[in-house]
């Protein structure tokens, strides 16, 4: 069964990739140069190698090797800019959404004309659909979308999935948590400071992080992939979030090093960060209600502390 995947190259994506390789899938993935490549060959989690062909496609042309989709069994759309990588412009906001909306829009315009033979269909989402802070309120699939703009982005994301559903396609999306690896993502970033005996709670250090391992998302995935009871939205996190300080405080001791360093303050951030400030000092205490309820997924990694011991041993 070949999987075609958008954003093959980051950091789910490659994770993704091996772990698809291991099982036996073939994988190929949407990329802005036609190559073939070796991936995987993770030994330290045992994954093997295996040739992964990357189809070319331009989404600002509206180009894409048509062969991709009629190879493909599965999709799964990963693509998309950084949402942390770059302050909070209005060109780069529009950037962030459009990586998103317009590059599914084109594979579904495409769909409509061709004989394809695809499965199932998979989105990433992110739990930013509820609001970049939603305080303690517990937050589960049924709750409404916020009206900031990380909602605004996750809605029209989700959009641009819902139109892949309309052509008959069995979809699910999956609303991500903080993604935790030590390859990227947020987890070096807040392990650096800790590493250097000088890391602190962000804000008050209340706000709640709703979390996830990486491998437990690539398996989730995985699962919504061949899964055909699972359609819909679905809250990829963790069953136990935790604050801001905890999480500080539990990879400081996992590194064995000093917390004991002030909480850096809120003003402090919104100077360095604008209003992208909010991506640290807001935070979400998300359920995964339908996962636990609705599926048989099991999870590796239920307590962070576990998870980091794994990542930063």
């Amino acid at each position: 069964m070949n999987v075609l995947i958008t954003g093959g190259s980051g950091l789910v994506g490659t994770r993704l990739t091996a772990l698809l390789l291991q099982k036996g899938f073939t994988v190929s993935h949407l990329g802005r140069k036609k190559v073939v490549r070796v991936a995987g060959g993770d030994t330290s989690h045992g994954v093997g190698e295996g040739r992964v062909k990357t189809h070319h496609w331009d989404i600002e042309k509206g180009q894409i090797e048509e062969q991709a989709l009629l190879e493909a069994d599965y999709l799964i759309h990963l693509a998309g800019a950084g949402i942390a990588d770059e302050n909070w412009s209005e060109a780069r906001k529009k950037e962030i959404i459009d990586s998103r909306v317009k590059s599914i829009q084109l594979i579904s315009n495409k769909l409509k004309s061709l004989p394809h033979k695809i499965k199932s269909f998979v989105s990433s989402s992110g739990i930013g659909f509820y609001g970049a802070d939603t305080g303690d309120e517990y937050m589960s699939e049924q709750h409404t979308a916020g009206t900031d703009f990380i909602a605004d982005c996750c809605i029209q994301w989700e959009g641009g999935a819902d139109e892949i559903e309309s052509l008959g396609i069995r979809t699910v999306k999956l609303r991500t948590g903080i993604v935790l690896s030590e390859k990227g993502g947020a987890l070096p970033k807040l392990t650096l400071p800790v590493r250097w005996g000088v890391g602190a709670a962000l804000g008050t250090g209340k706000q709640w992080q709703s979390w996830i391992h990486l491998d437990d998302l690539c398996e989730l995935y995985i699962k919504a992939l061949t899964d055909e009871r699972m359609t819909g939205a679905y809250n990829a996190v963790a069953p136990n979030p935790v604050t801001n300080y905890e999480l500080t405080k539990i990879s400081a001791q996992v590194l064995k090093r000093p917390f004991w360093m002030p909480n850096v303050p809120a003003f402090a951030l919104n100077m360095v960060f604008g209003e992208m400030a909010i991506l640290v000092l807001g935070g979400n205490y998300v359920l995964n209600q339908r996962i636990k309820l609705e599926t048989d997924f099991e999870y590796r990694f239920v307590e962070v502390r576990e998870a980091l011991e794994d990542l930063l041993k």
